[in-house]
């Protein structure tokens, strides 16, 4: 039975390596590619699991069995005045093999508890590639709403691919 804890700056290679997988199996569900965070040294990745409860970035990480890192998705809280309401979940992947075992719903569901255990947290948004319609689904079973499409917002291989702009209000 997987489980799912807070990642912390122990956890950067592991979290590097899942998502370097990540960027290379789906380079249109990212804005980021393989080459330019595979160049980063571990320390950038390390910076972007920050300990603490008040951190504006958290990243949840979905464990196998063995203890292998599988899935991860985190949430970054904007930290300007006028836009503190709002986070974005982002970097959400699970690997094939842990995938149909409901590990997605689980990490998007404790990306959106962690939202609302923030005091003035009301929004989560993300972006989700046009034509995902799996990942599409779970973001709307999980309580998300599209409210726009980006046009051309990645250029993959010679072909862009569009956005599909989603939020969720956490209520209070």
């Amino acid at each position: 039975m997987p489980h799912l804890r807070r990642l912390t700056p122990s956890d950067a290679a592991a979290h590097r390596a899942l998502m370097l997988e990540a960027y290379e199996r789906h380079p249109d569900a990212f804005t980021s590619s393989t080459s330019e965070r595979a160049r980063l040294p571990l320390s950038w990745w390390a910076e972007r699991l920050p300990p603490g409860e008040n951190a504006d970035s958290v990243v949840i990480g979905a464990f196998d069995d063995d203890g292998g890192l599988v899935g991860a998705a985190g949430l970054n809280i904007e930290g300007r005045i006028k836009s503190r309401h709002k986070a974005v979940l982002f970097g959400m992947y699970v690997a094939p093999q842990a995938r149909s075992h409901g590990m997605g719903r689980q990490l998007v569901d404790a990306i959106l508890s962690e939202a609302r255990a923030r005091p003035g947290l009301r929004v989560v948004q993300l972006t989700v590639t046009q034509g995902n319609d799996a990942a599409q689904g779970l973001y709307e079973r999980c309580g998300f709403s599209s409210f726009g499409v980006e046009p051309m917002a990645v250029f993959v291989d010679g072909r862009f691919y569009g956005k599909v702009h989603m939020w969720c209000e956490l209520g209070g």
